[in-house]
């Protein structure tokens, strides 16, 4: 029992690794400007192969088709091959071994990016199957690590060569089969998994909060630990590389520690502890959808309050909203009735509260991430090319602190209940504070803080994007209707960054009142007006997507209270 025990956990460590090195996206902005200078191509051109990236996660339903005829260690190679090969030929583009047209470049970027989108897939269903207890909470650890890619590869290019940009392709092409190698041997000796007892999930929770405490410690580390000097980098990277294996001796630490006490302190009980983690999404799911049709006709009563029934509350409305006034009429318009019903696609699309909920996304996680695609030449055009690298550690570390904040809502539960569409619309609030803060000052620690709050706010989004989709649509159909969902990201990344691109060659091409560059065919542009226009469009967007989360929160707030009372009161059956 014991050695399936730690089986498990090395997956799980194994699976933390994964993400953490093969976020190769979030460093484009590192070696982008090198790109369009070798390639002598536009800024808008290079919009386009930073969407071409963003596209190949639109193709993530590919992996799942390969896993039904592939077992899942070979998926991960393929992922790491098609990483190998798209970033590989890259580089040697960049160092001008090689000459390859456009659109070449471009199928290689596409390629590069699908790989990411299969490596996460391998993960996914690491956590799902080990953890089938405890999901939702190694899912929110897992694929925080995927936020803090950029800042661990920024460290491993300056430990290798500080001056030189082409040392990040070839990290992205070699370390994600390296980190696949280190992969293999917990993934074919994964452990039969059987049901475990109420004592043994706890146990996995107190696991799950200490790993996280060793997750905020690593972020801590990388944001604030950094050197620009080669020597005192390695150093760095390698106590990086440490805290990412210590978490192998954490589980053995606590059940040593359950042991002892068992043994030395068997005489005491410790009874009534009011710290409960969330339990299996899937069962919570299960039990209300089992019970929809009788609740539809049976009276509820929680406590001493009010009785009501379901289908009453279908009729008339809750939460006081009034049925005068327009805003009314949309927040009860075809209102969620429960969490947790499945939508097929044809079903989801004809639904309001996805629309909202793709807005929110659209105007929100991806303004975020298109934003990182374009650090590189924000920091250029404002004068703080040697910012570059610190830009991108800022934004990578604060996206995997959003990421982690993502599970606060299944650790605070039972003290603060909130509905996880309410957190979605706090997490908002930061991007479009960010990008008017951006463009009202073109100062380093304006553009350290917008950076840092975007970062926050969109690694939280992407975290949570999971478990709000899977809540509202459905889990069993949660794999689709996410992948529907994030077709907003290449969507997102092709207009907003045609927008950027547009206005940044467009002031390139009328400096009159700031400093023009030539290299080789590409045009460089100098001063604030470079992206100005395009940080006030980007918060106004920004503050769409809060007004649509809000909207959201509203609208399904109903849902979430009566799924939480439902939920207490089959916890105090």
């Amino acid at each position: 029992m014991a050695g399936h025990e730690s089986r498990k956990w090395m997956i799980l460590v194994a699976t933390i690794w994964i993400q953490a090195f093969t976020g190769t996206n979030f460093d484009f902005s590192a070696y982008s400007s090198e790109l369009k200078a070798v390639l002598g191509i536009s800024q808008v051109q290079l919009n386009y192969l930073a969407t071409a990236s963003d596209l190949g996660k639109a193709l993530g339903w590919s992996s799942g088709l390969a896993l039904m005829y592939m077992p899942l260690w070979s998926v991960m190679f393929v992922a790491a091959f098609m990483g190998l090969f798209g970033y590989g030929i890259q580089w040697l583009v960049l160092l001008d071994l090689i000459s390859l047209p456009y659109f070449v470049v471009f199928l290689l970027c596409l390629l590069a990016g699908c790989s990411i989108t299969w490596f996460n897939t391998v993960c996914f269903v690491l956590c799902i199957k080990n953890f089938p207890s405890n999901r939702p909470l190694a899912l929110a650890l897992t694929v925080s690590f995927n936020g803090v890619s950029a800042a661990l590869y920024n460290l491993a290019a300056i430990s290798i060569n500080p001056s030189s940009t082409q040392i990040y392709l070839l990290l992205n092409a070699f370390i994600p089969f390296i980190t696949s190698l280190a992969a293999l041997v917990p993934i074919l000796r994964q452990p039969r998994i059987d049901p475990l007892p109420s004592n043994a999930i706890k146990h996995e929770q107190l696991i799950f909060v200490v790993l996280n405490f060793l997750a905020v410690i690593t972020g801590l580390y990388l944001l604030f630990v950094h050197s620009a000097d080669s020597s005192t980098a390695r150093v760095i990277f390698a106590g990086a590389i440490l805290l990412l294996v210590l978490p192998l001796g954490i589980p053995g630490i606590i059940y040593a520690g359950d042991w002892f006490q068992h043994k030395i302190f068997s005489s005491f009980t410790f009874e009534g502890s009011s710290f409960l983690l969330v339990d299996a999404d899937d069962l919570e799911f299960h039990k209300e959808l089992l019970s929809r049709e009788n609740s539809q006709i049976n009276v509820t009563s929680y406590g001493n309050g009010p009785t009501l029934t379901l289908s009453l509350t279908r009729i008339i409305g809750t939460a006081g909203v009034s049925d005068e006034g327009c805003c009314g009429k949309v927040i009860e318009k075809d209102q969620l009735f429960m969490l947790g019903e499945e939508h097929k696609a044809g079903m989801l699309v004809k639904r309001l509260d996805f629309w909202l909920y793709y807005v929110a996304y659209f105007c929100g996680g991806t303004i975020g991430l298109v934003y990182s695609n374009n650090l590189g030449q924000i920091a250029q055009s404002l004068g703080h090319s040697s910012m570059t690298s610190t830009l991108i550690t800022l934004y990578s570390s604060f996206s995997f602190f959003g990421r982690l904040l993502s599970a606060a809502p299944d650790f605070i539960r039972l003290k603060l209940y909130f509905a996880r569409t309410g957190w979605l619309a706090i997490a908002l609030v930061p991007t479009p504070i960010a990008f008017f803060l951006v463009a009202a000052s073109g100062k380093e620690v304006a553009l350290q803080a917008g950076t840092a709050l975007i970062g926050l706010s969109s690694g939280f989004i992407f975290s949570a994007a999971v478990s709000i989709t899977s809540e509202l649509f459905g889990p069993n159909s949660v794999g689709v209707n996410h992948n529907i969902l994030i077709t907003n990201i290449p969507i997102g990344s092709l207009v907003y960054g045609f927008l950027a691109a547009l206005i940044y060659d467009n002031n390139a091409a009328h400096g009159a009142t700031f400093t023009q560059q030539m290299m080789s065919d590409s045009v460089v542009c100098m001063g604030r007006k470079c992206y100005l226009s395009t940080f006030l469009w980007w918060g106004c967007l920004a503050l769409l997507g809060l007004v649509s989360s809000v909207l959201l929160f509203l609208r399904t707030r109903p849902a979430y209270d009566r799924f939480e009372q439902n939920r207490r009161a089959n916890l105090l059956d």
